[in-house]
């Protein structure tokens, strides 16, 4: 994992550690850590002051719908570009759970894609490739979006 990433169109220090496998004892600091581990060490993880958790693509938002709001940061693992279901449960973190802390994307996604998955409401990008300050250009690929989104609740014909 980068020890940098764009949250909130900067590049900052990441503050969290990505924990990617089952292990006896975690770190101290903020931590994400793997689904299973939450499910597996709930009461123990309540008890840290930031907690994150990480979704694959087969684990969809309503897994953790009944714990959302003890999450500081929900990253969504992208295993392959092409895969776009962490699209889809962005919306639905924001917009049917109604997530406000930090949604991270994480995992094999692109600088192209950047636009898109900030108007599906990732607000932090952990990209593995690339010069950082170059990426924050992607964010202005497009003047405006016939579409409605997170970012953008009225499509365009409803704004003329």
């Amino acid at each position: 994992m980068p020890n940098k990433l764009i949250k909130d169109r900067q590049v900052i220090e990441d503050q969290w550690q990505l924990i990617t496998n089952e292990t006896d004892s975690l770190p101290s600091g903020s931590v994400i850590v793997p689904l299973a581990y939450w499910q597996a060490h709930r009461a123990e993880l309540a008890e840290r002051d930031a907690r994150g958790v990480w979704l694959d693509s087969d684990q969809p938002p309503s897994l953790i719908a009944d714990s959302i709001d003890q999450f500081d940061v929900i990253a969504i693992n992208f295993p392959a570009f092409a895969d776009g279901r962490g699209f889809s449960y962005a919306r639905q973190l924001r917009e049917q759970f109604c997530f406000t802390g930090e949604l991270r994307a994480i995992g094999h996604f692109m600088r192209d894609q950047l636009f898109y998955l900030k108007r599906c409401g990732f607000n932090a990008f952990a990209l593995e490739n690339g010069d950082l300050e170059q990426a924050l250009s992607s964010f202005d690929d497009f003047s405006d979006s016939y579409q409605a989104s997170v970012d953008q609740a009225v499509p365009l014909f409803r704004r003329r």
